[in-house]
């Protein structure tokens, strides 16, 4: 009897009905701009979908010609609710969400378990959105594809890097990074600290982003880590903030999305 990581956010963050999902979902990515850009790998953000939705598409939007050839994505999103050190996979078989159930690439997991930094805890998955809302973007983006995810504690870029090295040499897997920036700030404030993050993102400044820039910290520097060691460049796609998309600008999130290729 395969394991089944039930969706903890649907209808939360995102619509928990399948037909409302995936018109949402065809409406932004319809709406974002096409680029020339064929990446290896995207940050993007996390939060509901009528916050962050359009900034995610952005980047989303970029996998659209590669549907049929992506075959596994490797996923890394920080951990809100349960303390991890290292990073944790998870023991499900399926990630499910109201589009369908994802495979999980056992066989990648079982691969991991095997690097001092990575342990087995479906609690650190079970209530967590960092991930969760990526789901249904990929499904609509892509064909048939596993899935690699990967709940990130507190950890080195290099341990980080070495995680994402194990995936680099496969062509057909392609790397999200979960993050929103910074949490909180009044809309001028934010905007200046999440400008001063996406100029150390491009400059692939890894060991520099700290917690108050991006609550995906050690999966952000651990990619630019990994983006500078195979001569990956960066290019941003979007920066925002809720205050632009859902309207308070007394107290906002940054978000933005972020291509490297």
């Amino acid at each position: 009897m395969p394991t089944i990581r039930e969706p903890a956010v649907a209808g939360l963050f995102y619509p928990n009905n399948a037909k409302v999902l995936q018109e949402l979902l065809n409406d932004i990515l319809n709406n974002a701009p096409a680029r020339n850009i064929t990446p290896r790998a995207i940050i993007v953000p996390h939060a509901g979908y009528i916050y962050s939705g359009e900034i995610a598409a952005s980047a989303y939007k970029l996998l659209e010609p590669l549907r049929e050839k992506i075959r596994r994505v490797v996923l890394l999103g920080p951990t809100h609710r349960v303390a991890v050190h290292g990073c944790a996979v998870s023991s499900a078989d399926y990630f499910r969400t109201p589009l369908g159930d994802i495979a999980i690439d056992t066989d990648a997991v079982q691969a991991l378990l095997k690097n001092p930094n990575v342990q087995l805890s479906d609690m650190a998955h079970q209530d967590e959105h960092s991930l969760e809302v990526h789901l249904p973007f990929l499904q609509t983006v892509l064909d048939e594809f596993s899935l690699v995810p990967i709940a990130v504690g507190d950890m080195t870029s290099s341990a980080v890097e070495e995680v994402l090295d194990l995936f680099w040499d496969d062509p057909a897997t392609f790397f999200v990074i979960s993050s929103d920036l910074s949490h909180f700030h009044d809309y001028k404030t934010a905007q200046e600290i999440d400008q001063q993050t996406t100029t150390a993102i491009e400059q692939l400044q890894f060991g520099t982003i700290t917690g108050e820039m991006a609550c995906g910290t050690y999966p952000v520097n651990g990619l630019l880590k990994f983006a500078k060691k195979h001569n990956l460049h960066c290019k941003t796609l979007d920066l925002r903030n809720s205050g632009d998309t859902e309207g308070d600008k007394n107290r906002v999130v940054g978000y933005g999305a972020y291509a490297f290729y």
